[in-house]
């Protein structure tokens, strides 16, 4: 830059006007904005591709305003000049290297729809890891499942043993959860994937702008149409964090069951997932797993937050905005932080098959199926309800279900139902491979239900897969564009 050009102290984009006073600080993000630091460079190069493209900038100017912004990416975020954020920041820094031409690169377009297309550019990236992050809890648990088909395990309602199931169904019943998660955040990605680019301040330009080019340079599926929506929405925000937000509260409910099942031996969690105490050397503490309990809390508070940010706000942009995006970063680092996390813990935890067995059938848990099988021997359910509660507080054996029989039948247990059949229900193998109903713990609907996992993970894989080819083919693209200037 000329003498001219530079005033110490001072931003190119301002000047002297409101560069200074108590406030500065206070409403600067330049230090928080080192995160879309790199999505605001490549927002830039789209932009001025488009401008040179559409006859607005000159190829010459656009090829010094790329050349530069090449420049300010070698030198990193570090190295910005001080300004209101990342964006005044770069465009400072073009300026400062090759004169006033530099400040082309902001024509047609306005800060406020260049930080919505970098905000929704960078987190789309972090939707993806945190689809990826689900994908591996998925297969951890599938894992589990193969492996613990036939691996009878205490099922519990209300923390009270109810009913003895397998280790896979409880994994399966996690991982359908979860695949609903999956679900829920590419539908939101789908809404965060679209460009804002080219609505300017709200109004749209007087340039004749190609608003689908840069958003196709940007890898976006789609332009938002209205311009003073595309400016100032951040629903998009809103509805990842909540999809987060249940995610972590599923993560939360597999971390209290692993930390109660370790406290009962069930099972035993890897010392990579866990700690030992700073007095009590005997001590083994599934730290990770509370950790991963506590974002959900976390996460709830991410989407209360952002919501009460958000909440009456009037269109077009308010600054306000810019504590939106924290309560949104947070969130979706902390939630792929603990499900990549559970996925580590579930795939190296170590199932003690034989406590497991021994405890199955605790607290007459196989009652249920002895009171079915009555029933489907004619007796009404409610008439063998009643039996079976009665023997459930007088031993819970065979012996105390004839003496129930007689109490409330006048006759032998025997005169209803086959004593073999009562005992294999009382068995708790027995009684979790009678529960062959569709998606029930049987052997044969468990393997019915990890196929359709199985099957239902590869389609999400590629899913996640497509969209992220798509954005590295777009920034293939991009940098074509760009090289065929500089």
């Amino acid at each position: 830059m000329t003498g001219e050009d530079s005033t110490e102290g001072e931003s190119v984009i301002r000047r002297d006007r409101f560069s200074g006073g108590p406030a500065r600080s206070f409403l600067s993000s330049l230090a928080a904005d080192e995160r879309i630091f790199a999505a605001d460079l490549a927002v830039d190069r789209a932009h001025v591709v488009m401008l040179a493209e559409q006859g607005i900038v000159e190829s010459e100017t656009a090829g010094e305003i790329l050349t530069a912004l090449d420049a300010v990416e070698v030198d990193g975020h570090g190295s910005l000049p001080d300004g209101e954020d990342v964006h005044e920041a770069i465009e400072t820094a073009v300026i400062e290297r090759i004169g006033a031409d530099g400040g082309k690169m902001h024509t047609a377009r306005s800060r406020n729809d260049e930080v919505a297309t970098c905000i929704r550019y960078r987190f789309r990236e972090d939707v993806l890891e945190a689809l990826e992050a689900t994908l591996g809890l998925r297969k951890a648990l599938c894992e589990v499942a193969q492996t613990h088909t036939e691996t009878v395990m205490p099922g519990y309602t209300h923390l009270q043993p109810a009913q003895p199931i397998t280790v896979a169904h409880w994994a399966l019943s996690y991982e359908g959860a979860v695949r609903r998660d999956t679900e829920r955040l590419l539908e939101a990605y789908a809404r965060v994937n679209q460009s804002p680019l080219g609505a300017a301040a709200f109004a749209g330009t007087t340039f004749d702008i190609d608003r689908e080019r840069t958003a196709d340079l940007l890898g976006f599926d789609a332009v938002l149409a209205n311009s003073m929506d595309a400016s100032s929405s951040r629903d998009f925000l809103l509805e990842t964090t909540q999809a987060l937000s249940t995610l972590a509260t599923t993560l939360s409910g597999l971390a209290e069951d692993l930390v109660v099942f370790a406290n009962r031996g069930f099972v035993k969690i890897s010392d990579d997932y866990s700690s030992t105490s700073s007095i009590m050397p005997q001590k083994k503490n599934p730290d990770t797993l509370e950790l991963v309990r506590a974002t959900a809390g976390d996460a709830a508070a991410g989407v209360q937050g952002l919501t009460t940010t958000l909440k009456g706000l009037p269109r077009a942009y308010n600054i306000d905005l810019q504590r939106a995006t924290p309560h949104a970063w947070e969130t979706v680092d902390d939630v792929t932080d603990a499900t990549e996390v559970a996925a580590g813990a579930v795939a190296s935890a170590d199932w003690n098959e034989e406590t497991l067995a021994a405890e199955a059938g605790a607290g007459f848990s196989t009652a249920t199926g002895v009171a079915d099988l009555l029933a489907a021997n004619g007796l009404p359910f409610r008439t063998a309800h009643e039996l079976v509660a009665i023997a459930a507080d007088n031993g819970a054996d065979y012996d105390a279900l004839e003496a129930a029989s007689r109490e409330v039948l006048g006759d032998s247990l025997e005169a209803h139902v086959d004593p073999a059949a009562v005992e294999a229900a009382l068995d708790p193998v027995e009684s979790v491979a009678s529960r062959n109903s569709q998606g029930g713990p049987a052997p044969e609907a468990v393997a019915a239900q990890l196929e359709v996992a199985e099957d239902a993970v590869a389609d999400d894989e590629e899913r996640v897969g497509d969209r992220r080819e798509g954005l590295e083919a777009a920034s293939t693209t991009l940098r074509e564009e760009v090289n065929a200037y500089v």
